[in-house]
């Protein structure tokens, strides 16, 4: 992706948007996804789960989640 510069922020307003069903606008939420995934990937233990009460899945959730942000504090802490 090419590095753009702008002077004044009304430069920008047609390099940003993509209209609906734009092929272009694939290539962008595919190349931020693909980003997110590499720079911080997440990691939820495979299967399906039942739960008794919405705030039972919800502290799984949490608990999934402080442990994928402990590993990647940990990784970037090694490096």
């Amino acid at each position: 992706m090419p590095v753009r510069k702008f002077r004044d922020v009304s430069e920008m307003k047609d390099t940003l948007w993509r209209e609906p069903g734009d092929p272009e606008l694939f290539r962008a939420i595919a190349s931020v996804w693909d980003f997110a995934a590499r720079t911080c990937p997440r990691h939820f233990p495979p299967g399906v789960y039942r739960h008794r009460s919405i705030e039972e899945a919800k502290a799984l959730r949490e608990k999934w989640e402080e442990a994928d942000f402990q590993a990647l504090h940990a990784s970037r802490r090694g490096s």
